[in-house]
């Protein structure tokens, strides 16, 4: 219960704004699970990553290197498998293509997270668009009335032409910080490829002096 009535009355009482609002906060809700599920399909931890890579370039072949990062799911673990399988080339290269590697695999998880930060700055100007053609609206019967309106007809008016403002900010706040959180993870995750790729090049160089 809000206000004395149920989710279901307020959402009539906000008037044709309300299904804009909806349709928003569904593509919110659809998009935020299936790229959450995709982040943590393909989960991993850094150092530790790291740590374990480390360990093999020291002590096994690039081919037994490769073969143990084809069975994780981890774009970083495809990052380095693509550094190692184009070994043979020159380093400025071999760059140019873990970088492309490293390009589609930020588009894979990037892919469709901007719906969010639309939604979340569209809903609360779909929000403002219902309060003020509500406050039309009250403004208007007033007018037709002849001015003769008790306050409390006009209060009535007026914070039921809020409830869409209302609405729209509830939609706006949550999708927003779930939009910033998954592009700060994928901020993280493309520096952490950076670093793998340079681990590499630091490897290879430390090979050709030996």
């Amino acid at each position: 219960m809000f206000w004395g009535k149920t989710l279901f009355e307020l959402f009539e009482q906000g008037g044709f704004v309300m299904y804009p609002l909806l349709l928003c906060s569904v593509v919110a809700v659809c998009v935020t699970i299936e790229r959450t599920i995709v982040l943590i399909y393909r989960r991993g931890n850094y150092h530790s990553f790291a740590a374990k890579l480390e360990q093999r370039l020291a002590t096994q072949s690039p081919a037994d290197i490769i073969h143990w990062l084809k069975s994780i799911n981890f774009p970083l673990a495809t990052i380095a498998r693509c550094g190692l399988q184009h070994g043979d080339v020159s380093q400025e290269l071999r760059d140019e293509i873990v970088g492309r590697e490293a390009s589609e695999q930020i588009t894979i998880l990037e892919r469709r997270i901007n719906w969010l930060s639309v939604i979340g700055t569209l809903a609360p100007m779909i929000g403002l668009l219902g309060t003020v053609c509500g406050l039309v609206d009250a403004f208007y019967a007033i007018e037709q009335a002849g001015g003769q309106v008790q306050p409390s007809d006009l209060a009535s008016g007026i914070w039921t032409a809020l409830l869409t403002t209302v609405f729209g900010l509830t939609v706006a706040l949550p999708t927003l910080a779930i939009y910033h959180f998954l592009d700060n993870r994928i901020a993280a995750l493309t520096l952490q490829m950076s670093w793998v790729s340079s681990r590499l090049n630091e490897w290879y160089a430390k090979g050709t002096e030996r």
